[in-house]
């Protein structure tokens, strides 16, 4: 009777929570399935209390945001994105060869023509004073003559045509034939992009979204564009050199905009704010 009473007793115990045996500690109590913590919850036993603390205030905040999300203020945000990228869609245009200027002639081709150039005019030159010396007959006949001959030759060398006879190297007339033609089409490009409005002072709103937009070195070119004369001051290939940079980095932007755009949109239909959602207007 007593083992029967001491195992009911056991039984009647284990029921209602832990027991306690001689020689160790209590027994864990068996947690119903619903009040287990969600495996987002759980915490590592080696996590701090700070970090716990951390991890509360960090759910606590998004659980905040997200309940004071407004349908207004998505639409407004999805409104000034949208604004954003009708204003800067323009940058899609760029032609990254045309302003890059690749085949742009550097300085040494550009001395080196130079220099041949001068010993061109000097080679005629004193051919010309010879055979002038010997119409005033300070030199005899054949030597004026023969300055006559040279002079003609040295002179039908500098002529194009000739010229590519005997050599392929462009002389100094045409490599600056060819930097005033680069910088002609950069300018013309630039003034593609910038249209009416100016393209790059309005790319300007777009500069929380990249901070380089922000850079002093392009002061300059914004002002410039705002006052719609950006096209007539880029004389120079540094200037269009800056110019592409600064396009290349609102890409950039334009991309991170609409993205986020993109985004506003999807969160917005998953929330069933249906009047958030804001249609992509078509690129100029």
């Amino acid at each position: 009777m007593a083992q029967n009473q001491n195992a009911a007793e056991t039984l009647t115990g284990a029921a209602q929570g832990a027991v306690l045996h001689p020689g160790r500690s209590a027994d864990p109590v068996p947690v119903p399935v619903s009040e287990q913590p969600d495996a987002h919850q759980e915490t590592s036993a080696t996590d701090s209390p700070k970090e716990v603390l951390a991890n509360a205030e960090g759910r606590l905040a998004g659980d905040v945001e997200a309940q004071s999300a407004d349908p207004v203020q998505v639409e407004s945000r999805q409104r000034t994105l949208r604004l954003m990228l009708r204003q800067c869609d323009r940058v899609l245009l760029m032609d990254f060869d045309l302003l890059a200027m690749n085949d742009w002639p550097d300085n040494f081709s550009v001395a080196s023509a130079r220099r041949s150039r001068d010993l061109w005019i000097f080679s005629a030159l004193v051919a010309a004073v010879i055979f002038l010396s010997g119409l005033t007959g300070f030199v005899p006949a054949w030597v004026a003559g023969g300055g006559f001959g040279a002079f003609v030759i040295i002179i039908l060398l500098g002529i194009p045509a000739v010229r590519r006879i005997y050599t392929s190297e462009p002389s100094y007339l045409d490599l600056l034939i060819r930097r005033q033609r680069m910088i002609r089409d950069a300018r013309k490009h630039a003034e593609h992009l910038e249209g009416k409005e100016g393209l790059i002072w309005q790319c300007a709103r777009m500069a929380d979204f990249n901070p380089a937009l922000k850079n002093t070195r392009f002061s300059r070119l914004l002002r410039l564009s705002e006052q719609k004369a950006l096209p007539r001051a880029l004389s120079r290939r540094e200037h269009v050199r800056v110019y592409l940079i600064y396009l290349l980095e609102a890409e950039k932007a334009y991309s991170r905009v609409q993205a986020a755009f993109l985004e506003g949109n999807q969160n917005a239909i998953d929330r069933g704010w249906q009047e958030a959602v804001a249609e992509p207007e078509e690129r100029a």
